[in-house]
């Protein structure tokens, strides 16, 4: 990306008319021009960044200035990915640290995770769905019933044959999709239902939805497309709650590590019940379930964050460091110890989930939390 392109972005940015498809272009133009420098920005050199910008480039003559760089608040917060990306374009000379440059040729090496899954079917054989070479025929089901395909892109789908008997007398087969760490994977249900499942994460599900509901079970996180079908409602079990729809977007994380199952909705409504309460979720909101409540808690929240995982980012919308840290433990395959209190560390930010694990690093660093890398345990202090 030249000067001019880069300038035009920022435009957009203060116009409020930057897209997503934008962002990502200077997202991946910072996490380059970072690469050169690990210096943590002070909130001088931050406020007046864009100026030192604007004097070096013709075209920002032209350009309004607009003070859209915050001062930063507190070391609790990450700072804002573009205000660090200007900063770094203009003063890339500048000496790094010796912690962080070890820092990150230890972490180096820690690739990101990728599509990693293991499918187990009813009759308990499991197969590795890295190690199938067709993009075709995986097995079959249901006395050949039900064909579960690959198409080219690793996507698991489940084909009803046209002179399957569908009846309940015959019961119902059951699948499971499995993630390791540092997997995801994508299946189509039978009944054209998408599933993207997130990393530590299985679904069991029928090989036909031959009942009167369509249920599904699930640990970990995913992110659910449910194919429209008033007369068979879509049931998500997972850890202590019961999620019903019709036909609807939503994310569901319930990891038995964490101690609160959080849904969020993007499209239609669905009904969550748990602890012998109910709760009708709007697009937009998540409901929180937690451990040490009664209560479902149903709040307004940042729907690209909760989704962020699927769509190949990590994005933090006032998230704590340890929630921060377990989506790297899932991803990377780390394992995180802490020295000292980190309960009030909070973080707004986010980066590309196919990095390194040193780049992500190197966003986290911008809040003063320091790390120490000993093999594969990132040791935190705060």
């Amino acid at each position: 990306m030249n000067e001019t392109e880069f300038l035009e972005l920022l435009k957009k940015y203060q116009n409020g008319t930057l897209s997503h498809e934008d962002k990502d272009k200077l997202d991946a133009w910072y996490l380059h021009k970072a690469s050169n420098s690990k210096r943590q920005l002070s909130e001088y050199e931050l406020a007046d960044s864009y100026e030192h910008l604007k004097s070096r480039l013709p075209l920002a003559q032209k350009t309004k200035v607009i003070n859209i760089w915050p001062r930063v608040a507190a070391a609790a917060s990450i700072i804002v990915l573009l205000g660090a990306g200007i900063f770094y374009f203009a003063k890339s000379e500048t000496a790094a640290k010796q912690e962080n440059i070890q820092i990150v040729e230890k972490a180096k090496e820690i690739a990101p995770g990728g599509n990693r899954g293991i499918l187990t079917l009813s009759n308990g054989k499991q197969i590795i769905l890295s190690d199938i070479s067709s993009k075709d025929i995986i097995a079959k089901e249901d006395q050949d019933e039900v064909t579960i395909k690959m198409d080219a892109n690793g996507v698991i789908t489940y084909v009803i044959n046209p002179d399957a008997d569908t009846s309940k007398e015959n019961g119902n087969l059951f699948n499971t999709l499995s993630t390791p760490t540092g997997g995801q994977y994508n299946i189509v249900l039978a009944d054209g239902t998408k599933v993207f499942l997130n990393a530590v994460s299985s679904i069991k599900y029928p090989t036909q939805f031959t009942e009167d509901q369509r249920v599904v079970e699930l640990e970990g996180e995913a992110y659910f497309e449910v194919a429209k079908d008033k007369s068979k409602p879509f049931i998500v079990k997972s850890d202590n709650q019961t999620i019903e729809v019709l036909g609807t977007h939503f994310n569901v994380h319930a990891y038995d590590n964490e101690s609160v199952v959080k849904t969020t909705l993007l499209e239609g409504s669905v009904a969550v019940a748990a602890k012998n309460q109910k709760a009708i979720l709007k697009p937009g909101q998540q409901s929180n379930i937690s451990n040490g409540s009664s209560k479902i808690a149903v709040k307004e929240v940042d729907t690209e964050a909760a989704i962020a995982w699927k769509n190949g980012r990590f994005k933090f919308d006032n998230a704590d460091l340890k929630s921060v840290m377990k989506q790297l433990e899932r991803w990377y395959g780390i394992k995180v110890e802490y020295r000292g209190d980190v309960s009030d560390v909070r973080f707004n930010g986010g980066t590309f989930r196919n990095k390194n694990l040193s780049e992500v690093l190197k966003v986290l660093e911008l809040s003063n939390i320091k790390f120490k890398v000993e093999g594969k345990t990132i040791i935190v202090y705060p």
